[in-house]
Formats: C-alpha cells, sequence, structure tokens
C-alpha cells in the first residue's frame, strides 16, 4: 500500500555532481504501478476490507482477474517499495556523511514529516496507509544504522520467518480471520454505501476502519522491515549501481525466486489470500523472493537498449513517488467515492484494472512533465523544506 520516501542522489567522482541512480527511480515507478493495482481494489468496493469478495461480481472472468492479482502483485509490490526504502537510506547515510551532516536529527524530522502525512492520507484518502508504519519503522532502522550486513540479512531472515511460524500456528489451531462470512458480507455492503456517500461519511468509513488496519500492519508491518533490512543490505554492497558486476547474483535470485515465490503465491492466490491464514502463510514466507526475482529481473532489462528507453520513461515517476502515491489515493477518491463519480460497488474488476492502467498512465505523463521543471515533486518538496528547516530552490537549473 505504499511509497518511498525520495532517493537521495549518490556521488560520481569525477564530474564532482551528486546525479540520481535512474534505475532505483525507475524500480520505484514499477513498483508504484503495481501497489495502484492492489490498492484500487479497496476504494471500488468495501468488501475488500472485510476480506470477502463483493458478491456482484463473481463472474470467471471477474474472478480470474482477482486470483491473478492476488496470485503477482499482492504482498509483492510493496516489498518492493520497502526493499527500495532501506536501499535509499543507505545513501541518505553516505551523503550525509560526505557533507558532514549531522544524520540521526534529519532523519528523524524526515519521519515525523511522514508520520504527519501518513495520518492525513489514511483519515482523508485511504484508510490503508502505510506511511504511518514506515516512519515507526524508520526509527528502528535508524537504530539499526551502523550494523554489518551480516546482521541485518539474518535479522531479516528471523523476522520473516517468526512471522510465518506465528501464522502457521495460528492456522493449525484453526484460527479464523473471517469467522462470520454473513456478517462480514453485510459490513462490506455497508461500507461501500458509506464510500458512496459525501466527503464526511467517507472520512467517517476511513476513521471506522483504522482498527481493523492496525490488525493487519501486525504483519504487514514486521514484513516491511524485513525488507528494509534486505534493502539496507544491498545498499551497503551497491548492488543497484553495480548491475553490470552483479548479474550472476541476480540470475540466482531468479532461479530461486521464480519457482518458490510464484509456488507459494498459487497457494496464497488459490487459498483466498489476506483472507486464509494457510494461504496468508505461504505468501509471507515465498512473497520476499517473488518480489526479489521481480526486482533482478528488471535490473537486468533495464541494461538493455530497449530498458533504457523504458527507463526514461518511468524514472520522472519514481522521482516524486510519495507525490504520485498520494496523487493515486486522490484521483481513486475523486473516481470511486460519492466525493467525485462515486463509482463504488458499481465496476467490475477487470475495468477496475483498467482504471488502475489509466491513472498510472496520466501519473507518467504528469511526472515527465513536471519533472522537467521541478526538482522534486510537490510533497517531496515540503518533505525536504521540513526536513531542511529552510525551502529547497524548486525549479529546475536551466540547462544553458
Amino acid at each position: 500500500m505504499h511509497p518511498s520516501i525520495e532517493d537521495p542522489p549518490v556521488e560520481n567522482r569525477a564530474s564532482g555532481t551528486l546525479p540520481r541512480i535512474i534505475d532505483v527511480d525507475a524500480l520505484r515507478a514499477v513498483a508504484l504501478l503495481l501497489i495502484l493495482i492492489v490498492n484500487i481494489a479497496f476504494f471500488a468496493s468495501g468488501y475488500s476490507f472485510q476480506l470477502v469478495p463483493d458478491p456482484a461480481y463473481e463472474s470467471w472472468g471477474d474472478r480470474t482477474v482477482l486470483w491473478l492479482v492476488e496470485l503477482l502483485f499482492t504482498m509483492k509490490a510493496y516489498l518492493l517499495f520497502s526493499f527500495l526504502f532501506g536501499y535509499s537510506f543507505t545513501l541518505q547515510l553516505d551523503s550525509a556523511a560526505r557533507r558532514g551532516v549531522d544524520f540521526a536529527p534529519r532523519f528523524r524530522r524526515r519521519l515525523a514529516g511522514l508520520f504527519v502525512l501518513g495520518i492525513l492520507h489514511a483519515v482523508l484518502l485511504f484508510q490503508g496507509d502505510i506511511l504511518t508504519t514506515y516512519a515507526l519503522l524508520g526509527l528502528v532502522l535508524l537504530a539499526m544504522r551502523r550494523v554489518a550486513v551480516g546482521t541485518a540479512l539474518r535479522t531479516a531472515v528471523l523476522v520473516t520467518g517468526g512471522i510465518g511460524f506465528v501464522l502457521a500456528l495460528a492456522a493449525v489451531g484453526g484460527t479464523q480471520l473471517v469467522t462470520d462470512p454473513a456478517a462480514a458480507l453485510a459490513a462490506g455492503q455497508r461500507s461501500t454505501e458509506a464510500l458512496q456517500g459525501g466527503i464526511g461519511s467517507v472520512i467517517a468509513e476511513h476513521v471506522r476502519q483504522l482498527p481493523a488496519m492496525v490488525g493487519a500492519l501486525l504483519v504487514q508491518g514486521p514484513l516491511a522491515f524485513s525488507a528494509f533490512l534486505f534493502g539496507y543490505a544491498a545498499g551497503r554492497r551497491r548492488l543497484l549501481t553495480t548491475v553490470g558486476g552483479n548479474r550472476q547474483l541476480l540470475r540466482r535470485v531468479q532461479q530461486v525466486g521464480y519457482p518458490v515465490g510464484l509456488a507459494g503465491a498459487v497457494v496464497f492466490a488459490s487459498g483466498g489470500g489476506t483472507a486464509n491464514l494457510t494461504g496468508l502463510t505461504a505468501g509471507v514466507l515465498t512473497a520476499p523472493l517473488l518480489a526479489a526475482a521481480y526486482a533482478a529481473s528488471l535490473l537486468q532489462f533495464f541494461q538493455t537498449d530497449r530498458g533504457r528507453r523504458v527507463v526514461a520513461v518511468l524514472a520522472p515517476a519514481g522521482r516524486m513517488s510519495l507525490s504520485n502515491y498520494l496523487g493515486q489515493s486522490l484521483l481513486c477518491v475523486l473516481v470511486f467515492t460519492g466525493v467525485g463519480l462515486g463509482l463504488a460497488g458499481a465496476v467490475a474488476p477487470p475495468v477496475v484494472v483498467l482504471i488502475a492502467v489509466t491513472i498510472y498512465c496520466v501519473q507518467l505523463v504528469v511526472s515527465a512533465a513536471w519533472m522537467t521543471r521541478f526538482r522534486y515533486g510537490p510533497m517531496e518538496w515540503l518533505l525536504r523544506a521540513w526536513t531542511e528547516q529552510r525551502w529547497p530552490r524548486l525549479r529546475a537549473t536551466d540547462p544553458a
């Protein structure tokens, strides 16, 4: 459900300038699309937060689309974003060290700003916000900023395995996430009707759903933190700046990640996704491998001639990922709730996915136009201003 804060530059020793890692921006842009495809279902229908399908859309085509989203994207997209958050953290550390800046107070201010944005996002736009969780977990990452790569990797594996073990025990014990399907369906109908109302009704529904989201984050939060640590380890090894020298490692990630990750994804999707503890356990244990395989494939593709052209199209959206993440929620509110077109509950899953792709394409165009004129996205600029306690220059430098 989520973005990373903006990726800082890395040093170019030959020129003395600080260009960005454009492949990281492109990866983040891909994650934006995957996040939107997953999240848009929660805007399109109130049933999604109740962990039951909308009974109005039970055709073979509808169920197939929902199954494919669960198979390919659910629990994978936010892990990719979380990985990039951890990777970017190491670049911010190095940038602060080069400039002789005290990193910790600045990063804590950044996290505080992210937390406030997350609260506003959850109440006004989307109760499935992850920014607040990122902000809190970022404090733990900050405390671990001097740990060795091996320690970070072992901790990540232990956290993921621990969550999987707890869920497996609960599944064996017969715990049900949806204890009363009829009540869940009734709640889904009420939630859909609330989303079809005006701004007051929508905000009230968001607030009403927040306690349930806290429970979901008990699983999602630790997994996001594990991905932070994998990203931290990759950043320490400069994995994304030396893709050509790591092709063998990336191929191994694909060789393991695709078969194991897809097998787990089949169990997850076929078992009811996040509504079934057995499927959820499989997803927790294997989704990181599939997300890693996606990243490895994209990074290798980005090194090709065609890939470089794709990177050029995607990177502007990745540079302003926070703005685009929040913008996606705003656009979905305008499309699906009574604040705008009021289409909640009235659009079939295949059309919902098509709307997601359309929104994303619009964001690619707008991002490209924006980044030719400005150095930061609007929300990135505000977050940087709060972090640095000054107004940074927004307009891009004249190329001449």
